[in-house]
């Protein structure tokens, strides 16, 4: 890509790329690729001047060169950037708001008297018709008083207090629905599918393919705690589906041969093979833009108290204009209660701070699905995690296979691989990624694989069953045998390991040992929790009540419970949501997913099981648990947000009330303080919080 540097200072470098034009797309390939660039901190692209600013700390002669072996042609770089970056969405809104302010300079400058109040009076119709409609239906909401007050002083030929009335109300629209659609995006397109590879079914073989390389009409099996990847018709197989993404609700939902399956969908029981019907993954994002837009449940409460209590006081404000005519009989007097509206900042500063909110958690990584979320979060006394995953590493790794069947240690590790690649868990993918550091390339060589959750995986190779899983699964359930010459070896296995069974026709075969080492930051966080104000913190886990001792008091929990079930999971956060507690619940296996339903904040770890991550309300990235106490802070900080605007909403109208009754301010004057407050409480509404 050729190129000239129009500033440089040390660190940040201004380009500008020789191309006729730059299109929005194109800016957003650049913009991602330049991120992408080593030593790079930031970067942003201008569309529409061709230029591109880069902040680095690398070296200069490289970030230079990167740019310029830049291509828009770059395939990989295409599949790699989301199409709706939201970058249209900020010009369109942009443009909208340079041609409000334009129109109502040039109208007050250029036109005369006359014509401008005939163009006042015109464009005040609209807002008249709103209000009558809305009286018509029966309802008293803004839109009568927004009707009133124009009216009002079109009628008083106060053309100037009706104009900026309609000004400072069509700015606060625009922002409104500015910031409301560019949260909603960008809360899509953190939820939007991050799927790289899917099994295709090729002459009834799985093989792990990109999701790149499908193409419509290609077979595609998912099995029981992945994400449906494709749009698709069911081929063969049954599940349990969860379309809590596409409808809201969690119950999962029977599929079979011969319905369609969404992607993003995610399979709770079960498994599907499916035929693609479409590759392209669009849609997705519009259908979590409306289910966003649609879904009621996931407001918060603040929001829903706001809307209710902004129209409660619609008929308050215009029986105290008419109270204040009949007591006064004073216009100016009456005129300046209807200028006033408690519910237009009300309705508008509320959403704005939550979604506001919701974009500031995203920008450390917390993926927040709805508003409700956040306040429940504020709200919680106590949480709940699971360890494996959470507490400790989302990585752990293999540090040993102990052998019981005399067989190469290479051989059953990759025979333990092929099994557990099909279920992705930080368990599962230790080992995969151990067979893949061994260079062990292993085919697929056993029948269909069986998930049981929370226990392990069943199949055959060749006329033997082959099991792996948890002691309670391998030589309870599956009464597997420990070799009479081994016994003393089994003794022995290290203690500080956790261990995946491996068996083989009813025998031992080996024990795989985990290193699942302890997050560095995890006493720090449970400490960090604890002054926030979470008064109960658990910790839940499958593994040996020796493990769970020592992880529990190396973190500062106070109480753990060891051996669990996923059932005992959700039963526990039920059992003290009925005591009156507010619960979250952390996990990222699909054993968490009945928890992370169960609790009134499902959180899960980005790099866990698909479904956990599905199902939850919110989503942190794996690399610091620290996320959770800014998760709180942000929450926290939302909920005195809220109190602060209404404190400040209603007292500062009040008085505005007050001094036009008094005669102190006239009605232009009191519209001119409101509107301004509204913007200006709307504007602050959409500021960060912890900044």
């Amino acid at each position: 890509m050729k190129f000239v540097i129009r500033h440089e200072i040390r660190g940040r470098v201004r380009v500008h790329l020789y191309q006729r034009g730059m299109s929005i797309r194109q800016a957003d390939l650049l913009q991602y690729y330049l991120c992408g660039l080593p030593g790079v901190r930031g970067a942003k692209v201008h569309d529409r001047t061709g230029d591109a600013v880069v902040m680095f700390d690398g070296e200069r002669r490289k970030i230079l060169e990167g740019i310029q072996r830049f291509t828009y042609e770059d395939e990989q770089l295409k599949e790699l950037v989301p199409r709706n970056s939201g970058r249209a969405l900020n010009r369109e809104y942009k443009e909208k708001l340079i041609q409000h302010i334009a129109v109502r300079t040039l109208t007050k400058m250029l036109l005369p008297g006359p014509l401008r109040a005939a163009y006042t009076a015109f464009h005040g119709l609209r807002y008249c018709i709103k209000g009558l409609k809305c009286i018509l239906q029966g309802r008293l909401e803004v839109e009568v008083l927004d009707a009133a007050a124009i009216s009002v002083s079109i009628l008083r030929r106060d053309f100037d207090t009706a104009g900026s009335v309609m000004f400072l109300l069509g700015v606060g629209g625009l922002l409104e629905e500015w910031t409301h659609k560019r949260s909603v995006g960008d809360l899509a397109r953190s939820m939007s599918l991050n799927i790289d590879r899917v099994w295709q079914n090729v002459e009834g073989a799985e093989v792990l393919v990109p999701v790149s390389s499908i193409r419509e009409g290609d077979l595609v099996t998912v099995h029981v705690g992945n994400v449906i990847p494709l749009d698709g018709i069911v081929v063969s197989g049954e599940a349990m589906v969860n379309q809590a993404s596409m409808t809201g609700e969690s119950i999962p939902v029977k599929k079979e041969r011969g319905m369609y399956v969404y992607a993003g969908t995610a399979v709770e029981e079960g498994g599907l093979t499916l035929c693609v019907k479409k590759v392209a993954g669009s849609t997705r994002f519009e259908r979590i833009v409306k289910m966003i837009e649609e879904s009621e449940q996931l407001k918060s409460a603040a929001e829903g108290k706001a809307a209710t209590l902004a129209d409660a006081l619609v008929p308050w404000s215009l029986g105290g204009t008419v109270l204040t005519w009949l007591l006064t009989r004073n216009v100016t007097k009456a005129l300046s209660i209807l200028m006033v509206d408690f519910s237009c900042a009300l309705k508008l500063a509320m959403p704005l701070s939550v979604l506001s909110a919701m974009r500031e958690a995203s920008a450390y990584h917390i993926t927040v699905k709805g508003g409700k979320y956040m306040e429940a979060v504020a709200a919680a006394d106590t949480i709940v995690f699971d360890k494996t995953g959470t507490l400790t590493k989302a990585k752990p790794q293999v540090a040993d296979v102990v052998v019981f069947n005399g067989k190469d240690k290479d051989e059953l590790l990759r025979i333990a691989a092929c099994l557990e690649e099909h279920f992705p868990h930080s368990m599962a993918n230790a080992v995969v990624n151990e067979a893949e550091k061994r260079g062990l390339v292993h085919k697929e060589m056993h029948s269909k694989v069986d998930y049981i959750v929370a226990h392990g995986i069943a199949t055959y190779v060749g006329k033997e069953r082959v099991v792996i899983g948890s002691y309670h699964f391998v030589f309870e359930d599956e009464k597997c045998v420990i070799p009479e010459d081994k016994r003393e070896a089994f003794r022995k296995l290290p203690t500080e390991y956790s261990h995946l069974y491996l068996a083989v026709g009813g025998i031992l075969a080996a024990v795989i040992c985990i290193e699942d080492p302890l997050r560095e930051e995890a006493d720090a966080v449970i400490g960090a929790l604890h002054m926030q104000g979470i008064s109960k913190i658990v910790m839940m886990t499958g593994d040996s009540g020796r493990t769970a001792r020592s992880i529990a008091g190396q973190v500062g929990v106070d109480e753990y419970y060891s051996e669990v079930l996923p059932e005992d999971k959700a039963g526990f956060v039920e059992e003290e949501k009925r005591k009156g507690r507010k619960v979250i619940m952390i996990g990222d296996g699909i054993n968490d997913s009945p928890a992370l339903s169960a609790a009134d904040v499902g959180i899960a770890i980005s790099e866990g099981a698909e479904i956990a991550r599905e199902i939850a309300d919110i989503t942190i990235s794996e690399d610091n648990l620290f996320q959770l106490v800014t998760l709180r802070a942000i929450s926290s900080a939302l909920m005195d947000r809220i109190d602060r605007n209404y404190r400040f909403v209603i007292g500062f109208n009040l008085a505005l009330i007050l001094l036009g009754v008094g005669g102190v301010i006239t009605p232009a004057m009191s519209a001119l303080l409101h509107n301004t407050s509204t913007l200006a409480i709307s504007l602050k509404s959409m500021t960060n919080l912890l900044d």
